[in-house]
């Protein structure tokens, strides 16, 4: 807000205060005299004025006119200048009136009283004329400052709207990310014969880092995957949306873990070479600063065996048919860190009645509210409390039981998504 010079320096002899009007002076005296000197002192000062013979009528012209400043004499016929001082702050105004009271009581007493019904400032009887140019400029200042805090609060308040304009279309936008998101999980289960398998993805926000998945290879062979992409948000959403085209269910021939068979047919190919494909791709075809981890397994249906290789991703689960738990697995780097780098394969064999576990670091890093993390132990303790449950029915169990350890309000600070593979083998 531009100030005017003019009403920042103190009145001067004819200097008026300036804004874009002179400002508004209602005086209220029943004294016809007493009105007349004070409008020409107001008058020489430039200001506009306005009077009244009574606080009845002085109501009437407020509510007309708002005066910016009001000089009541206390002592009136009817209703008084304090009266009338508590009927003014009463009337809803646009702006703030600066109220002072013409009086002749000095004592302590009567200004609190002034002062509770609603007075700013008082003037003693005879009114000098310096000393109400004085009060005046102290009006001045109090209603400029008004008018200053009125105009920033109006461009905070513009500022607030455009910002929450903005959120909602964000937030908008944020909605149809998420439901883009979770159509890259196609299926959350499928029945392959001898084995079914179920997919969690829960994202922290609208849309999150995690992607799981899997692909048939052939008749027999099943591909099994879950990334954890760095971050959170957009970027590493769209991060997930890349990387699931190149492990695609739907476009075989697009599928970097898959390689056709001369003859006809498809067979996979080494989880280990796979990943270390995808890391010089990331390298080389994608200027990002994000990096992921990822478990990949190639599953045969027919004999329970499971090839996985493991770029920094959680060590998968294997829950045996008797409840017994293992955990292990070689770690390695992270994709899309380092050129070059290599994996490590390893394998379990499956037999009918066990399950296979690979999921997110969300999971097992999940804080309770004194920030005590789940960790692998506290994993292997629900899965011993759902070892009945089965499907994505445990999947649901794990997110309610994961929802009360951390406090129960069912928000997480990461991602959490899981791919659960239980295998019972063909029938013979």
């Amino acid at each position: 807000m531009t100030r005017n010079p003019r009403m920042d320096a103190p009145l001067q002899g004819g200097t008026a205060p300036v804004q874009d009007r002179a400002s508004r002076v209602l005086v209220v005296d029943d004294s016809r005299l007493q009105r007349h000197i004070l409008k020409v002192s107001l008058k020489r000062w430039g200001y506009e004025i306005l009077e009244a013979e009574s606080g009845c009528e002085a109501l009437e012209i407020c509510h007309e006119t708002e005066p910016d400043m009001v000089i009541s004499d206390w002592m009136m016929p009817g209703m008084n200048g304090l009266e009338f001082c508590k009927a003014f702050r009463e009337m809803e105004r646009e702006s703030y009136g600066y109220f002072i009271l013409l009086t002749s009581k000095s004592e302590k007493q009567e200004v609190a009283l002034g002062l509770d019904n609603g007075a700013d400032d008082f003037l003693t009887k005879p009114v000098s004329a310096a000393e109400l140019r004085a009060r005046l400029n102290a009006g001045e200042r109090i209603l400029r400052m008004e008018r200053e805090l009125t105009e920033k609060n109006r461009l905070i308040n513009s500022a607030f709207q455009e910002i929450q304009s903005l959120y909602y279309s964000i937030d908008s936008d944020l909605i149809e990310a998420k439901k883009l998101q979770q159509s890259l999980v196609r299926e959350r289960f499928r029945d392959f014969g001898a084995a079914q398998v179920s997919l969690m993805l829960h994202p922290s926000g609208h849309v999150g880092g995690d992607l799981v998945g899997f692909f048939p290879v052939n008749a027999t062979r099943i591909g099994l995957f879950s990334i954890d992409v760095s971050g959170h948000g957009i970027s590493s959403a769209l991060m997930t949306a890349r990387l699931a085209g190149y492990l695609s269910s739907t476009a075989p021939e697009q599928n970097i873990a898959i390689e056709a068979v001369s003859g006809g047919g498809q067979r996979p190919i080494s989880p280990a070479k796979v990943i270390e494909n995808l890391n010089q791709l990331v390298l080389n075809e994608m200027d990002t600063e994000h990096y992921f981890t990822l478990l990949l397994a190639d599953v045969d249906l027919a004999s329970g065996r499971v090839r996985m290789a493991q770029a920094g991703h959680p060590h998968p689960l294997v829950q045996r048919a008797d409840g017994t738990i293992e955990q292990n697995g070689p770690g390695g780097l992270p994709v899309g860190l380092l050129p070059g780098a290599s994996y490590d394969e390893f394998t379990v064999t499956l037999q009918p009645g066990d399950r296979l576990m690979i999921f997110s670091d969300g999971i097992t890093e999940c804080p309770d509210p004194d920030g005590n993390q789940l960790n692998e132990d506290g994993l292997e303790s629900v899965l011993h409390r759902l070892s009945d449950t089965r499907g994505i029915a445990l999947l649901e169990s794990m997110i309610w039981k994961l929802s009360d350890f951390a406090g129960g309000d069912g928000d997480f600070p990461d991602d959490v998504s899981a791919v659960l593979l239980e295998y019972q083998g063909f029938a013979k």
